[in-house]
């Protein structure tokens, strides 16, 4: 009886779930990790160090940009159009980046929609066409639309300004823009034409909805390259005086602290936008699930 009730134990013992243990984490385990805290901190020092300096005093009589911390000020703040030019020059990027962005993701959705809907003569060509244009060093860009307007005889200026970024932006908002399309149902379109529906209804009410998020993406995008760029506008901005170019030529003789709470207004405006995507993104997401799967109890409860 005894060896029965000791053979069952050691049964029972044998057949026992082990342990979880964790296993040892070595350096390996870290090494990600670290990575990736290391490059995010290079991509965030330099932010943080022109919205923490442009709160930053000058004792001087020209006030220029200093890393010798002299104390807490909102002046810059206040006086943020006292520097001649570079609130003209701030006004005509925003303005410049607008304008092309609207241009280029207007051009950039139709191109989008053209080269997954259609089968067309010049298709390949366009899309090789479209990877050099990102492809292509921005110096090559301007170099080449600069013996263009001057060939031409077209004067440089702003004209010339929206041609060059509206040309070097279309690329990446039709990227964009193709990518939602690939995934999209042609047969929502079919089923709106069918209940009767025009096909510039069918786009305002099924396509232009579904595919937006993609379109702003591609706005965005497209703003954000414009309004940083400085190779490309250099060659062709003529007697006129972008952002980047101002700041470029203020370098010479000492950056104004204006410049940092421009490029702050910059940054905080950007971000804010990011978050609201965000959001309004993780609403319409939480509004189209089906309501059975919010808190629905299991099948074993």
């Amino acid at each position: 009886m005894s060896a029965t009730i000791t053979s069952a134990e050691d049964v029972r013992s044998a057949q026992a779930v082990p342990e979880n243990r964790e296993p040892r984490k070595g350096w390996r385990y870290y090494v990600m990790p670290v990575y990736t805290g290391v490059f995010l901190l290079y991509l965030v020092i330099p932010i943080a160090v022109m919205i923490v300096y442009s709160f930053n005093q000058s004792h001087s009589h020209l006030p220029n940009v200093t890393f010798k911390w002299q104390g807490f000020t909102l002046q810059w703040y206040r006086e943020w159009n006292g520097i001649p030019g570079l609130t003209g020059a701030f006004f005509l990027s925003l303005r410049l980046a607008f304008v092309a962005s609207l241009g280029a993701t207007a051009g950039g959705t139709l191109l989008a929609l053209a080269l997954v809907r259609y089968r067309f003569r010049g298709k390949g060509a366009t899309e090789q066409t479209m990877f050099a244009n990102i492809a292509a060093p921005e110096i090559v860009l301007g170099a080449s639309l600069l013996g263009l307007f001057i060939t031409i005889n077209f004067p440089l200026g702003f004209v010339t300004l929206l041609i060059a970024h509206i040309m070097f932006s279309i690329a990446y908002v039709t990227i964009t823009v193709r990518a939602r399309l690939s995934g999209y149902d042609l047969n929502v379109e079919q089923a709106a034409q069918d209940l009767g529906a025009t096909p510039w209804v069918t786009f305002w009410k099924i396509t232009f909805p579904l595919i937006f998020p993609a379109i702003l993406s591609g706005f965005l995008l497209a703003f954000a390259l414009s309004i940083d760029d400085f190779v490309t506008s250099y060659f062709v901005s003529g007697n006129k005086e972008t952002f980047p170019i101002w700041v470029y030529g203020a370098v010479k003789v000492g950056t104004p602290p204006q410049v940092f709470v421009f490029g702050t207004i910059i940054f905080t405006v950007g971000v804010l936008i990011a978050l609201i995507a965000l959001i309004r993104q993780g609403r319409k997401g939480q509004q189209t699930r089906p309501p059975g799967l919010v808190g629905a109890p299991s099948s074993g409860a």
